[in-house]
């Protein structure tokens, strides 16, 4: 009864539980909200050292809602959750598209891709965002660099998990 009781206490410590392994697919959320949640600090960051004319809560915020507090850090802030939660679908669309890819080319490609579609794209949608053909070329340049960082964050992530996890190394 006693070797019992000690039996069931070893099963129960924490060093003898096994982890469950984790989804691909979940981890992929998790690179999406990370990534948009880093690399919209990233452009709040350079935002304020005027390396660009564009931030976070310009895009979600100031876009929709024109009042004092979206100049604010709270505006900022708020535009940073916003952007981490669009990530979950961005990093869905890797996810679903180019998982299978390997090595950083593709990433950056993306990268450059999701610039354009932003850019160029869905800019009428963004009214507190210049055109392109507005901005100066330190916020071009500035902000592709960003997004080019962001899609080889999200998609070399992505692709490096799901190819460990596909040869079971997870």
């Amino acid at each position: 009864m006693e070797q019992e009781q000690k039996q069931l206490q070893n099963e129960d410590l924490e060093q003898n539980k096994t982890e469950k392994p984790v989804s691909s697919l979940s981890k992929a959320l998790v690179t999406g909200l990370v990534g948009g949640l880093l690399w919209s600090f990233v452009g709040v960051v350079t935002y304020f050292f005027n390396f660009s004319s564009v931030s976070a809560a310009s895009f979600i915020i100031r876009s929709w809602i024109q009042t004092d507090w979206t100049g604010s850090w709270i505006g900022e802030f708020l535009g940073m959750i916003a952007i981490g939660l669009l990530s979950l679908g961005i990093a869905l669309i890797y996810y679903g598209l180019l998982r299978k890819t390997k090595g950083l080319v593709p990433s950056i490609l993306f990268g450059v891709a999701l610039w354009f579609i932003v850019m160029y794209l869905f800019n009428p949608v963004f009214s507190a965002v210049p055109t392109v053909y507005e901005m100066d070329s330190n916020t071009i340049v500035t902000t592709l660099c960003i997004y080019i960082l962001y899609g080889t964050f999200i998609g070399y992530s992505i692709s490096y998990d799901y190819e460990q996890f596909a040869h079971g190394a997870s």
